[in-house]
């Protein structure tokens, strides 16, 4: 066993796993975090999307180990005050889930893809940035118009994942 500390969310946070523990689990488990999913735990789906230290990763693909002494943002910490993040927001706004099982995944890629675009962004910039999203339910059209939505409102702003 392992003990290794980490910050989510703004807080810092210990906690003892096996060497072998993915940090998805370690987040869903150790932490109670239940806002990231294990959809595939081989990294083709996207549902564990995290903000690792200024950039997204799946968390199915590293070990909680490896982790230690990062900065972990989930989706439960984008909100702040009560107000959704503006991705959030164009999500409900433009209808950008439908069962909510990817849509974490989604919005974390999205965070970071404008992060890194800012409003610079068309569909297939979109679409491109989400090849490694899946969703079964809506098709990405209302996906990606939330996405390209959000990017203008916040103007390239960094209110992502810090």
């Amino acid at each position: 066993m392992a003990k290794i500390t980490m910050t989510v969310n703004g807080r810092q946070v210990s906690g003892l796993c096996d060497d072998r523990t993915l940090l998805v689990h370690f987040i869903r488990e150790n932490l109670g975090l239940t806002g990231t999913h294990v959809g595939c735990d081989t990294t083709q789906c996207g549902a564990c999307v995290v903000d690792m230290d200024g950039q997204s990763v799946k968390s199915c693909s590293i070990l909680a180990v490896q982790a230690a002494g990062s900065s972990i943002t989930t989706i439960e910490g984008l909100s702040a005050n009560g107000e959704l993040h503006p991705v959030q927001a164009a999500f409900k706004a433009h209808h950008g889930l439908q069962c909510g099982f990817c849509t974490p995944g989604m919005v974390m890629t999205a965070v970071d893809t404008i992060r890194r675009h800012g409003s610079n962004l068309d569909e297939a910039t979109v679409r491109a940035e989400l090849e490694g999203n899946i969703c079964r339910c809506t098709g990405y059209h209302n996906i990606v118009q939330a996405i390209l939505a959000a990017a203008a409102e916040m103007g390239g702003a960094r209110h992502a994942a810090e």
